[in-house]
């Protein structure tokens, strides 16, 4: 469904007095856990007291997070826990935020490093490239083998030899990594 509310505005969510969420984007009732969807889904919202017009993101925000530890997928340990509620009235109390989104901020970004990081060494894992060679190599065998896949054409023939000797050379330079890597 299309947005009703200009792009990078954030959607209204009211709030009625019978505890129901209406998201006035699309115009229907939803639930904390839609909320939370959203939240994850990088959706940008406020939720407001439909009678006072009052913001109350922040407690929704909180009552999403009390919900989503009492389902016992408990994310936050109860020591933590209580440092937090200890830090209420503390002289620290008005530096927390701050704290706090800063070393969330650090942790998306040290979890970004992380899969990039993962997804590079993928990239250059010797045991994958192994793999698309033999199936590269199951490939030609078949075509060699089985009538009904050989290809009649002399151009497609010249390929194949061609694929066969870039294959061959790219298994001698797999080899000659993999004794490099054992020494």
């Amino acid at each position: 469904m299309a947005r009703k509310t200009a792009e990078g505005e954030p959607i209204i969510i009211k709030k009625y007095a019978n505890r129901r969420l209406y998201n006035t984007d699309t115009s229907s009732y939803i639930t904390l856990d839609d909320l939370a969807k959203m939240v994850r889904e990088n959706i940008d919202f406020n939720v407001l007291d439909a009678k006072s017009g009052d913001d109350i993101t922040h407690t929704i925000l909180t009552q999403i997070i009390v919900e989503e530890e009492s389902h016992g997928s408990q994310m936050l340990p109860v020591s933590f826990l209580r440092d937090l509620i200890g830090m209420y009235g503390n002289s620290m109390q008005a530096m927390m935020p701050s704290y706090l989104e800063a070393s969330m901020a650090n942790l998306r970004k040290n979890r970004e490093q992380i899969q990039s990081a993962f997804t590079k060494g993928m990239e250059a894992n010797p045991l994958a490239a192994m793999a698309e060679a033999n199936f590269k190599m199951m490939q030609n065998a078949a075509e060699a083998f089985i009538p009904a896949t050989r290809k009649a054409d002399p151009a497609a023939k010249a390929g194949q030899d061609d694929d066969l000797a870039e294959m061959r050379a790219q298994m001698a330079a797999m080899q000659k990594k993999l004794d490099e890597m054992s020494k």
